[in-house]
């Protein structure tokens, strides 16, 4: 009989820094309201494609977790929203776990498919991994909050959850999204036990003009043979207004581009903080299919796993 495989994700945020790598924009609709309003439904963030998800040949899931280190600020949130909209743009359904317990942060973008949950009780463990293989959603995505990777990753660890992926049962992508610190070197150096022999993301967040140690060569080294064997994503610097602006929207970034509201509903966004809007995400949406994010969700099978 074959195997059921499953899939998992893991996204770690460094509260320090927003990444973005400045990729070739891809075709898209201009947002026409500028020049016809009665064309406003045409603007889209990110180019849909309407095929069939790559994931539905597979009986398994796939779980994404996403962690924030401490040293980010801006964007700190940014990494598991920009996903989530990539993710429905590639025709991929997904469901989220927000771990801010108990106010959630994630929940306030995407409420139809995001539950709040403490992920340091037994049960609330059981709401993510229990579920992955008898969820009708393939892919799970979890905000793992500043701080708590690390305890995560034992977690899965101590319970089996590892073990399974090694065996082919479920796989695990790591996400972790970095920025320009000594803490930030300390974090990576911690998780690399749990993240060698699986694809480790490392998003480089940039929230100015820094460079990641590049004018330090210890640090720099050091950085280098930390993300050896790692696949690196840059997000580039988004401009403050627009991000304080989709921050106050409350949506995702997609409906925050769209100019729509929560419920649907045209809101009055700026033109221009939404096309700042639109560019990061396009550049973002570039690097995830630099790295062939969905074949990586997708073609998993025994020897490649998601963190």
């Amino acid at each position: 009989m074959k195997q059921r495989t499953c899939s998992a994700i893991a996204f770690s945020t460094d509260r320090r820094s927003t990444l973005l790598a400045p990729y070739p924009r891809q075709h898209e609709a201009f947002d026409c309201h500028a020049l016809k309003r009665n064309r406003q439904e045409e603007c889209v963030p990110i180019p849909v494609k309407t095929a069939r998800s790559p994931l539905d040949h597979r009986s398994g899931d796939l779980l994404i977790a996403v962690h924030i280190s401490f040293s980010l600020r801006q964007g700190q949130k940014s990494a598991n929203i920009h996903v989530l909209d990539y993710l429905a743009a590639r025709n991929t359904p997904a469901r989220a776990f927000d771990s801010e317990f108990p106010r959630g942060a994630l929940k306030r973008f995407h409420p139809k498919i995001t539950q709040i949950i403490d992920l340091e009780t037994a049960a609330d463990q059981i709401k993510v991994i229990d579920t992955l293989s008898t969820s009708d959603v393939k892919v799970s995505v979890i905000d793992v909050r500043a701080g708590l990777l690390l305890d995560t990753l034992k977690t899965f660890a101590q319970v089996g959850f590892f073990d399974l992926v090694g065996a082919g049962e479920f796989n695990f992508i790591l996400f972790h999204v970095i920025g320009p610190s000594i803490a930030s070197l300390e974090e990576i150096a911690e998780i690399r036990p749990y993240a060698d022999g699986r694809d480790y993301l490392l998003l480089k967040n940039f929230i100015n003009e820094t460079s990641f140690f590049e004018w330090n060569p210890e640090l720099h080294r050091n950085y280098y043979d930390l993300a050896k064997d790692t696949i690196e994503v840059a997000i580039p610097k988004l401009n403050e207004m627009a991000f304080e602006q989709a921050e106050l929207a409350s949506v995702p970034f997609s409906a925050f581009i769209a100019n729509k509201t929560a419920d649907g509903q045209t809101a009055s966004n700026s033109l221009v903080l939404r096309g700042y809007v639109r560019s990061w995400m396009n550049q973002i949406t570039s690097g995830y299919d630099r790295i062939g994010l969905i074949d990586r969700l997708s073609d998993r099978g025994e020897t490649t796993r998601a963190a």
